[in-house]
């Protein structure tokens, strides 16, 4: 009966993702399998786990080209028998049988006698990788699979007690063994066997792991402990800024102990590599004779640059030889470039996140009004931490002894929302302050907003026509030739709609002497509308809709009042909060926003923001897509 521990099996989306997860899922089943201490996992060494993942890669990689549909991954470890060696069985299946498996280049017959064009080496390599493999077809469903032969295991034993962890980890190759495979040396030479069979694999891992990364420290680090042991004894990354001194960012050793000493060696003095190498290796001084096993080795430098900037300089080094190896250096020069590549994305992000962060305090109030006799909460949670956001909101001192507070929410993120967020919070102040009646505010800044963007698409206009002027534009292209030649030269964009949804509001708060509470007055532009909760449980929206802010000129905007009656709490919130989404449903489907603020009956203005949000977070098990703000105002 075969070990049912010793199968794995994955769904994959067909998208340009999946091979990238297949390769990872194999190399975890194999650390799996390893840690479990099966018997044919003694047979695993590195050139059985880069053989799967390149195999895996090809048949995920031919499945999403040739098929485009889910893909089914399995992978099954059948032990040794007296007869037949242990063996690693990999099944990558589509769902379009229809489509013939690629393969030959000359459309010669394949397997199972079915023939086909080959659009890459994919089956070629499979082949050479396997001991066998084949294509069998089902309804609905077409599997190519390939036997990998796991040499030197020993034939599965009767059942018996679990071996211990440390038991476990003795048996063939350890777990992170698998996951972090070191380079294939015999006496000090490079195995070239694994280069040419292994580079593509870690070069495919090595940009999984450096994509993403936003902190270049991090991606300096992941650099060293890829490139150390696999294919050096040591690392040294130096990143450099626009008008600093070279920065040492990672120092990594195959021996823990030795990463103080060769710090303290090369932080003597930062390499000096020729901006001609171009990224090309460059021979530099051995940097502590005796470092490594007491002899010396080669150094090499490479420059990290990306777009024609130099961002720094990548130096490693392996004790024992005279030279690295040719075919060790090229593909090192393949990895320096991802890993420049990876630093200049990381300090594009930073300077963007940067920037945001700076827009963001200004664009929003450093503090908010304190209204007598009334308690406020706010919570606001931009989407991610690199883009403006586009909701914003106020509470500030209005005319006559009122109060003014905004909940707004602008089209798009980015630039573009926080040049609307910043004209509209001075001119919501200055109206409000002019004594303008609430609904009058609005119909203002709905004027404001669509003068304005008249303003910028006739400031657009005039740099197409001086772009026309300057770029030629070929007799008879008429408007759509100038346009098109503005375009060309850059000067020509066109103006993006300025609008957005907004709750707006006055508070005049009333006399203790006369039971407190406040007058509130609402008018609500397209934003989701806000809600009051009564102490007795009862919610009621406290405004209508009406037209978003910049669309419609003319539009002529109503308001609603009421008393704020102590105890009483009003709820404002952006539509980041009531459009959540849950697989098909939204946070506010069915009243659930009403729901759940008749469910904080009894709690303070801030304890109704927290239960509020930790609801709306607890809807979905993935983060917001959306700015996420929400607004509390409680009589007391």
């Amino acid at each position: 009966m075969p070990d049912a521990r010793s199968v794995a099996w994955t769904s994959l989306p067909g998208n340009p993702l999946a091979p990238a997860a297949a390769r990872r899922f194999v190399r975890a089943a194999l650390a799996e399998w390893t840690g479990l201490g099966l018997p044919a996992a003694d047979g695993f060494t590195d050139r059985v786990a880069d053989d799967a993942v390149v195999l895996v890669n090809e048949l995920v990689t031919n499945a999403v080209v040739h098929a485009g549909t889910n893909v089914e991954l399995v992978c099954h470890l059948e032990e040794a028998t007296d007869d037949d060696p242990a063996a690693l069985v990999v099944e990558v299946s589509d769902h379009h049988p229809a489509r013939v498996v690629h393969n030959d280049p000359e459309g010669g017959p394949g397997p199972a006698g079915r023939g086909g064009q080959e659009f890459g080496r994919g089956l070629h390599l499979v082949a050479a990788l396997s001991v066998c493999w084949g294509v069998t077809y089902r309804t609905g469903l077409k599997t190519v699979w390939a036997r990998i032969a796991v040499e030197g295991a020993h034939p599965a034993l009767p059942a018996g007690p679990a071996d211990s962890a440390g038991q476990a980890l003795q048996r063939g190759l350890r777990a992170a063994e698998i996951l972090a495979p070191v380079p294939r040396r015999t006496a000090r030479e490079y195995d070239s066997d694994w280069i040419n069979r292994g580079a593509l694999s870690f070069l495919a891992e090595a940009s999984d792991l450096l994509t993403g990364q936003f902190d270049e420290d991090m991606i300096a680090a992941l650099a060293a402990q890829l490139l150390v042991p696999r294919l050096a004894d040591w690392c040294a990354v130096w990143l450099e800024e626009e008008g600093a001194a070279p920065r040492l960012a990672r120092v990594w050793h195959q021996r823990e102990s030795s990463i103080e000493e060769l710090r303290r060696c090369v932080e003597k003095e930062p390499p000096r590599a020729p901006g001609s190498a171009r990224g090309g290796p460059v021979p530099v001084p051995w940097p502590a004779p005796g470092d490594t096993d007491g002899s010396d080795g080669a150094a090499v430098a490479y420059r990290l640059i990306a777009g024609g900037r130099g961002l720094g300089t990548l130096v490693l080094g392996q004790a024992g030889v005279t030279r690295m190896p040719d075919e060790v250096t090229g593909l090192i020069e393949d990895f320096v470039r991802r890993v420049a590549l990876a630093v200049a994305a990381a300090r594009q992000y930073t300077r963007q996140a940067t920037i945001s962060r700076v827009l963001q305090r200004a664009l929003l109030p450093g503090q908010m009004a304190d209204i007598p006799g009334v308690a406020k909460a706010l919570v606001y949670e931009p989407r991610g931490q690199g883009v403006a956001g586009g909701d914003f909101y106020d509470v500030f001192p209005g005319a006559s002894g009122s109060w003014s507070f905004s909940l707004g929410d602008v089209q798009g993120n980015g630039p573009e929302a926080a040049v609307v967020t910043g004209l509209v919070r001075p001119w919501l102040r200055l109206l409000a302050r002019e004594g303008r009646a609430v609904g009058e505010v609005l119909g203002r800044l709905n004027g404001l907003l669509l003068d304005d963007a008249v303003e910028t698409a006739e400031a657009t206009a005039r740099l197409a026509a001086a772009a026309a002027a300057v770029a030629p534009v070929a007799p008879g292209a008429g408007i759509t030739g100038a346009a098109g030649a503005g375009a060309a030269a850059g000067l020509w964009e066109a103006p993006q709609p300025r609008f957005l949804s907004l709750l707006y509001g006055e508070l005049v708060p009333f006399a203790a002497e006369d039971g407190g509470g406040a007058r509130c007055t609402l008018a609500c532009a397209g934003h989701p509308l806000p809600l009051l909760l009564r102490p007795d449980g009862s919610v009621r929206p406290a405004a209508a809709s009406q037209m978003l802010l910049g669309v419609v000129d003319g539009v002529t905007y109503e308001s609603e009042t009421f008393v704020l009656e102590a105890g009483d709490t009003l709820l404002c919130v952006t539509d980041g909060v009531t459009e959540r989404r849950s697989g098909r449903r939204m946070f506010d489907d069915a009243d659930g926003l009403a729901a759940a603020l008749g469910r904080c009956v009894g709690l303070s203005a801030q304890g109704v923001a927290e239960r509020i949000m930790r609801e709306v977070h607890d809807f979905s098990p993935t983060p917001p897509d959306d700015d996420l703000a929400l607004l509390v105002l409680q009589a007391m």
